[in-house]
């Protein structure tokens, strides 16, 4: 019976990455090798001499919203911090709300300074609400403006940043690759990644797939069950393009690998693919959960960051590159002090 405490490790708080790195290839780069059963050490600029011709790269591009914003309760001023969720097709929006009195339905909030009016349709479990937001402009560009990215818990900031650190976190929590509005947190291992370096990768015959899974709730909840089997994953949205199928299977074809870049594209990508590992096209929700003794079905090499205990996430990796080899990888990452979690360091499993 495999239990969540099989995934637990000691983690300093100092090697918990609290700032970005300016210069994003600079952040260090375990090499976990599977086969062989070595570690080793580099930098992510390193990624191309571990990547060759015919492997495809596969990317999330699913783009963080700003989506936390603050306001207050008309009528008696309680203050709220919202963090929006999801737009749902019949237009209102799943939210997490922090007040003193979680905000009854048929309530108006003044939110954002008042360019966002919302009124309170519903509840929903763990303090979450449905929400219908107005607003002369459309919300997603409002909160452009003047949102605040969602950055983990984790990561510390006063609860009125200076504009300059919200700036920097608005560059920085974002790929560089980041195109579908949709997410609540960033596809972390992508982070790593600049223009320069993936237009090395393409001069190098790397091919460069993306599929897109907003990241919410689901690859984040804690797991509280005391056996990994009694977790239930949240479903998270996602979607593959037939040229990214297409892309995948001429990699496939010419014995190329499949390189997911980040634990949502792995996700999606085992969700898509069939039994013979060939990906289909579509789009739908999620609540795949990979844990030891999974067998991947199409991924090949995973760049990932280094996640928290007893996550879902430190689950996967297991998965992927056994449990042993993962503990032996994070206790030589705290030996080294690595980084950890969304602004760390990343290692490449092969």
């Amino acid at each position: 019976m495999l239990k969540t405490s099989d995934f637990e490790f000691e983690l300093p708080p100092g090697l918990i990455a609290q700032e970005p790195k300016e210069d994003r290839e600079s952040a260090r780069m375990m090499v976990v090798d599977r086969a062989a059963g070595t570690l080793s050490h580099h930098v992510v600029r390193d990624l191309p001499r571990f990547l060759k011709q015919d492997d495809c790269l596969v990317l999330n591009d699913t783009r963080v919203i700003p989506a936390r914003i603050f306001g207050k309760k008309e009528g008696t001023g309680g203050k709220v911090e919202l963090l929006l969720l999801e737009e749902l097709p019949d237009g209102q929006w799943e939210a997490l709300c922090g007040s003193s009195r979680r905000p009854k339905p048929g309530m108006r909030l003044i939110l954002a300074g008042g360019l966002i009016l919302g009124d309170v349709t519903g509840w929903r479990e763990g303090g979450g609400i449905l929400i219908r937001l107005h607003s002369e402009r459309p919300v997603l560009e409002v909160l452009e403006e003047v949102g605040l990215p969602p950055l983990p818990p984790y990561i510390k900031r006063p609860d009125e940043p200076a504009r300059d650190v919200i700036q920097r976190d608005r560059a920085f929590y974002q790929t560089v690759y980041a195109r579908a509005p949709g997410a609540i947190a960033a596809p972390t291992a992508g982070l790593h990644l600049t223009e320069s370096l993936l237009a090395k990768l393409d001069q190098q015959g790397v091919s460069r797939a993306t599929v897109t899974l907003h990241v919410g709730m689901g690859t984040f909840k804690p797991v509280s069950a005391d056996v990994v089997t009694d977790h239930v994953m949240e479903a998270e949205r996602y979607e593959v393009t037939p040229e990214a199928s297409a892309l995948i299977a001429r990699a496939k074809t010419k014995g190329g690998r499949v390189v997911a870049v980040g634990s949502t594209s792995v996700r999606t990508l085992e969700t898509s693919a069939g039994e013979d590992g060939a990906i289909h096209a579509g789009s739908g929700r999620t609540r795949i959960f990979i844990y030891p003794p999974y067998r991947f079905k199409v991924v090949d090499a995973m760049l990932t960051n280094f996640h928290l205990p007893r996550s879902t996430l430190i689950m996967m990796v297991s998965a992927f590159a056994g449990e042993e080899l993962i503990r032996k990888a994070y206790a030589e990452a705290v030996r080294e002090k690595y980084f950890f979690y969304s602004y760390g360091d990343c290692m490449l499993i092969v």
